[in-house]
């Protein structure tokens, strides 16, 4: 399958610079005003795309309070049911198509998670440039059966998944015709802690499944993305926020935008220090390699001397023989007088 996928003639994946998309989720906090700042915001802090989710509460759950739809799984959400969870926070679809408009008008992409049919037909609707499979359903096949017929490229989160449900995932929209498909390792707690986050897996999602990859990343510290990027990652998503303080669902694990930019920028400086697989001196190297070592005439040689360890070294400067040719120039003659303190040359030594 292709290295790279293309999100509106962008490419992403090997060789191309990381894709980073700010996850808006339910910080906008009912606020349309907000939404539209976030996007804003995303653009000054140096993000690629944002991206938002689409979905109403009863396409996700039913309204029902009964132990089943209570969340008690130690998140930041326990005590609510899980249709009051989704009642705070989607985002209103009126505002949806006009966040696009504002995003595009900055150069952003726009893209969403869709949790139902009538999303994606929505969102196919607004002419969306790409999907994104949220890690919690990534094993609705019936969703990805949708979201593939589009034939958009798919960025999915794999979250919880074991390798086979990954697996299926993957052929599911294979089989329906997706060419374009990137994997996101998710860790999906909320916050994630450092520990949980096992980013070596990178490399075997990648390597099993032949898709540019990257984090989906819940953790609170700016250390994951960079470390990420290092390992192969084509793609951050992170949660921004406005403010921590304000509230909300997704608050508690966001990013404020000086945090958001900060890591954004220790992305692009990971990338320049990865750099390229190469051998040899970088153009920063060169100005250097006068203070390698070299052979030089360490007393006066007179024509016809024999060079001796007494009169030839290895020293720094760089502007003599290199010191690999040292044992093929002892006991040879001079073909001339050499000065101290001389770089040794190849004319200066008889042929033998």
């Amino acid at each position: 399958m292709s290295a790279t996928i293309s999100i509106n003639n962008r490419e992403i994946g090997r060789g191309c610079p990381v894709y980073i998309i700010a996850e808006l989720s339910a910080n906008h906090n009912q606020s349309f005003e907000r939404a539209v700042e976030l996007v804003r915001v995303a653009k000054e802090c140096g993000a690629d795309a944002v991206k938002i989710q689409t979905y109403h509460p009863d396409g996700i759950t039913i309204d029902c309070d009964n132990e089943h739809f209570k969340i008690k799984q130690g998140t930041v959400w326990d005590g609510k049911t899980l249709y009051r969870l989704y009642e705070e926070a989607y985002t209103p679809w009126e505002w949806q198509p006009k966040l696009k408009l504002e995003a595009e008008r900055l150069g952003l992409d726009l893209f969403s998670s869709p949790f139902h049919f009538e999303a994606v037909d929505f969102l196919e609707d607004m002419q969306v440039p790409a999907y994104k499979i949220a890690s919690f359903e990534l094993v609705d096949i019936p969703l990805l059966e949708k979201v593939a017929a589009t034939g958009k490229p798919v960025i999915a989160s794999t979250g919880m998944a074991t390798e086979e449900e990954i697996r299926l995932a993957v052929d599911t929209l294979r089989d329906l015709g997706t060419t374009q498909i990137a994997l996101l390792k998710c860790t999906s707690a909320y916050p994630a802690s450092p520990q949980s986050m096992n980013l070596r897996t990178l490399a075997e999602l990648k390597n099993r499944f032949d898709v540019p990859v990257g984090l989906s990343d819940h953790s609170m510290g700016l250390e994951a993305p960079v470390v990420a990027v290092a390992l192969g990652a084509s793609i951050i998503e992170k949660h921004l926020t406005l403010a921590r303080s304000d509230g909300g669902p997704d608050s508690s694990f966001s990013l404020e935008p000086q945090e958001f930019a900060a890591m954004v920028s220790s992305v692009r400086l990971a990338e320049q220090v990865l750099g390229e697989s190469k051998f040899g001196p970088s153009e920063a190297d060169e100005k250097n390699r006068a203070f390698r070592r070299s052979l030089f005439a360490v007393r006066d040689i007179a024509a016809g001397e024999i060079f001796t360890a007494e009169n030839v070294r290895s020293i720094r400067p760089g502007f003599g023989l290199e010191p690999r040719h040292y044992a093929k120039i002892l006991g040879r003659v001079a073909t001339e007088a050499i000065q101290r303190g001389t770089p040794l040359e190849w004319r200066h030594v008889v042929e033998s």
